[in-house]
């Protein structure tokens, strides 16, 4: 009788642990693809950030109206990239950035680079939502970097 009801009790736990490492590994998964993304999502802030503070560089100790070569410094790092190269960040084109001159010449006036409407895809499949990152702008003032320019 005493076995009976031992081995009745033991019966009645089987898969328990199975149960309890299902609920921890849910939550533990759960915490560390959410320690991921949030890694990713300031990883993108940081480098969409760089790209238009470097942008705006290249734009005031470079002549007036190299629009194009700012926005590629902005997506690839370099005026020209190469053929096939890729954008530092993933999903940003020529679209998103944006370069306003105000005034003229080198060492006068300003340049805003802007990277706008930029949508972050998440990278873990479950989520499947776009954000959409803020605004990121900068504004320098123009310098000469020992270019002096012709009569106006």
């Amino acid at each position: 009788m005493m076995r009976q009801a031992r081995k009745n009790r033991r019966g009645g736990e089987r898969g328990a642990a199975l149960v309890e490492f299902a609920i921890a590994a849910t939550v533990f998964l759960t915490v560390m693809f959410g320690v991921i993304e949030f890694g990713l999502v300031l990883w993108t802030h940081n480098a969409l950030t760089d790209a238009a503070r470097r942008g705006a560089r290249y734009a005031v100790t470079h002549p007036q109206g190299e629009a194009s070569k700012v926005q590629n410094v902005v997506i690839y790092g370099e005026p020209t990239p190469a053929a096939g190269a890729k954008p530092v960040v993933a999903n940003l084109g020529d679209a998103n950035v944006k370069v306003a001159y105000t005034g003229f010449g080198v060492g006068a006036g300003r340049v805003t680079v802007a990277i706008d409407s930029f949508d972050y895809n998440f990278v873990v499949p479950l989520v499947g939502v776009k954000i959409r990152m803020p605004r990121y702008q900068t504004t320098l003032t123009g310098e000469s970097a020992g270019y002096t320019p012709g009569p106006m």
